[in-house]
């Protein structure tokens, strides 16, 4: 298959691109956005890893879907692109930072700036129907980034990996905890985030604290 993503990732993954599985979710894919809208657009479906090759990852979180309205996603969890109202989750992430840090609320809910020092922004599935969340959930998506998770597991030491809610606190068994750091909440959803355990979590100032101690140089949240 000939996909474009960034070297590294592809000397990790490219395995998976032969695959079956891999196979029938590019055709699935490929009819999805010949029959109509889709995010996000076509050259940004592997943005997270465009941004932030295999070597320079420090910290993961992991969502679940694209956002699924017009103009909001870019390839990367819980961001959207400039100029674009922040959902609910985000104000969510942005005030648990201020609280946790003191940084205060950026302009842009653009979180580019964070990929670019090393924090993989992924997706368990990297696609979706245009107003329809879930529609490209269990065509394969999954099975592919799980592989990126098991990669980054296997070969690369002391990660930070940020879990919230359920779905992506499912992901931990992947995880050696005795290698990486594995942090855990409820979704910042504000369904969840306002029934407790969201705000307050620290996971921003935990996850640099970590980078800290084992030399690594903390993220700008």
């Amino acid at each position: 298959m000939n996909v474009k993503i960034e070297e590294t990732w592809r000397e990790q993954l490219g395995g998976e691109f032969d695959k079956q599985y891999f196979v029938n979710l590019t055709n699935f894919v490929r009819q999805e956005y010949v029959n109509g809208t889709c995010y996000p657009p076509g050259k940004l479906i592997f943005n997270a890893f465009n941004l932030c090759p295999f070597d320079k990852v420090k910290v993961v979180i992991i969502g679940q879907d694209p956002y699924h309205e017009p103009g909001q996603a870019h390839g990367l969890s819980f961001s959207v692109n400039d100029g674009v109202p922040f959902p609910p989750s985000l104000i969510n992430i942005f005030k648990e930072i201020h609280d946790d840090i003191g940084t205060p609320m950026p302009a842009s809910g653009n979180l580019t700036r964070w990929a670019e020092q090393g924090v993989l922004l992924l997706n368990a599935t990297l696609t979706v129907r245009a107003h329809q969340a879930a529609s490209h959930q269990r065509k394969g998506w999954e099975e592919f980034t799980d592989a990126a998770i098991k990669a980054l597991n296997a070969h690369r030491d002391n990660l930070v990996f940020i879990l919230w809610g359920g779905y992506a606190r499912s992901k931990a068994p992947l995880i050696d905890s005795s290698r990486h750091l594995i942090l855990q909440s409820v979704h910042p959803s504000p369904l969840s985030a306002n029934r407790g355990g969201w705000f307050g979590n620290h996971h921003f100032s935990r996850a640099n604290l970590y980078l800290r101690e084992h030399g690594k140089k903390e993220i700008e949240w």
